[in-house]
């Protein structure tokens, strides 16, 4: 497989390659590529560390760099993860907080890593799309929410 032209880099303290294989475990089109190691020591480390992971998540060009823990996230960069049912929206958000990670507000969570991830249900876009106050009732409701509720959010919708 060729380099591709554009990917995402995520810096990542020491753990670029377990953050990439939990990835890879985890949504469907993901998979470790390749992982360089240093070649010998370093200012900050030995011969044989990880230094980058070439990986795909959820179809999307990656590269993890071991670039230390004074690179932090935050919640200006996330993956939108697209779910068809709430057994699908429970299933991404669970594993992700479940893993050291934390939960927050309107579908957003953070893996141990502190990256963002907006698990978002394909009916609050649709309730979105829709626009006017059938929008507005879905909008509402989802501030109430941390995880996204499908039955609240479609209920909203109708006005219900």
């Amino acid at each position: 497989m060729g380099m591709p032209k554009g990917r995402i880099c995520l810096m990542l303290n020491k753990d670029a390659e377990a953050a990439a294989r939990f990835y890879a475990g985890l949504f469907p089109d993901s998979f470790v590529e390749t992982v360089q190691t240093a070649p010998s020591d370093y200012p900050s480390g030995k011969a044989g560390d990880v230094l980058t992971v070439e990986f795909t998540v959820l179809g999307i060009p990656c590269i993890g760099v071991n670039g230390g823990a004074h690179f932090q996230h935050g919640e200006a960069f996330s993956f939108q993860v697209i779910t068809k049912d709430q057994q699908e929206t429970d299933h991404y958000w669970e594993a992700i907080v479940q893993n050291g990670g934390q939960e927050s507000v309107c579908g957003w969570c953070k893996d141990k890593w502190g990256v963002s991830w907006q698990i978002t249900p394909q009916a609050l876009n649709d309730a979105m799309a829709a626009g006017g106050e059938e929008a507005k009732r879905a909008f509402d409701a989802m501030l109430e929410m941390g995880k996204i509720d499908i039955a609240a959010i479609e209920a909203a919708h109708r006005g219900d």
